[in-house]
Formats: structure tokens, sequence, C-alpha cells
């Protein structure tokens, strides 16, 4: 049984499902569904579509550099069956499943990171101009350092005839 992977999503197409689309130079397509494959008559580019993989990759929503991808890798050359060895890839797939997943929620916490940070200073900026509204009057007047610090301005108005009072 052979996983094809969608050309335009990168997703994986099972036997039996999706759309394959021969070139006239032989090239062989493989799309998931519909939607990819109207995608790519429309000519669209994968990296600008927002929902499919090559974007999320090349904007750094998801890992792109991992050892765990090796094994994803396509090989042609078919492998004379051994018993041993199958059972020894089967555990290796759930090990090599657990290490890739455990790598991208750390990918997800990492850029994660960087938005909470910025959150919390947005926070205590809005703390700042809105203590007023926590702290209770008397408490402010009593300690100046809850307080942004007042800054008098001189405001000069010239004296002209449109400012001067009329006379009757």
């Amino acid at each position: 049984m052979r996983l094809e992977k969608c050309w335009f999503c990168s997703s994986t197409v099972y036997p039996g499902h999706g759309i394959q689309f021969v070139r006239n130079d032989a090239k062989i397509f493989h799309f998931c569904r519909s939607k990819c494959h109207k995608n790519f008559k429309m000519k669209r580019n994968p990296r600008k579509v927002k929902w499919t993989k090559a974007y999320r990759r090349l904007h750094g929503k998801d890992m792109t550099q991992d050892s765990t991808f090796e094994f994803e890798r396509k090989r042609n050359r078919p492998e004379r069956y051994d018993r041993n060895l199958a059972e020894n890839t089967l555990k290796a797939i759930k090990k090599i499943d657990k290490i890739r997943s455990d790598r991208a929620s750390d990918h997800i916490k990492n850029r994660l990171k960087t938005g909470k940070v910025q959150r919390q200073k947005e926070a205590r900026k809005q703390l700042e101009l809105g203590i007023h509204l926590v702290k209770a009057p008397l408490a402010l007047a009593q300690d100046s350092s809850l307080c942004l610090p007042k800054i008098k301005v001189n405001v000069s108005q010239a004296q002209t005839k449109e400012n001067q009072p009329m006379e009757e």
C-alpha cells in the first residue's frame, strides 16, 4: 500500500482517494481533494495559500528541520522482507511519532512565547493608564508612586483683534 503526498497541500493521499493528474510531459500530480486540484488549475502558488503545509513551513508555523522527517522520505527501492526487521520498524515508528509530537509541541510553545510576552507588556501599559479605575482615589492621593507624573504646560495666547472684547 503506497501513501502519496498531495502536490498542493502536502497531506497524505490514501489509495482509492483523491485525484491524479498527468501532464503532457508525463509528470504525475496527486491531489487529496478537489479543493487542491482546483487551486492547482488556477495556477495558485502553495507557498502563498495560508492553509497549505508549504505556507506554514515558510512562515515558521510548522517545523522545517527535524531528523524525524528523514524517515518519511519516499524510497523506490523494494526491501527484502524480514520478520525481525518489520517488528523493529513498527516499534521504531511508535517511538518516532512520540518524538515528533513532543518536538512539535515544543515548537508551538516557543512560537507562542513571544506573543505571551507582548500581551503582558500591553497589559502593564493598560494598567498604568487606567490605575485610577483599579485603585481608590484616596489611595492614589496618599501614595504618589501609583500615579503618573503630572506635567505642567504653559499655553500662551496671542492677543489679536479677533480675541479682544468688542466695544459697543
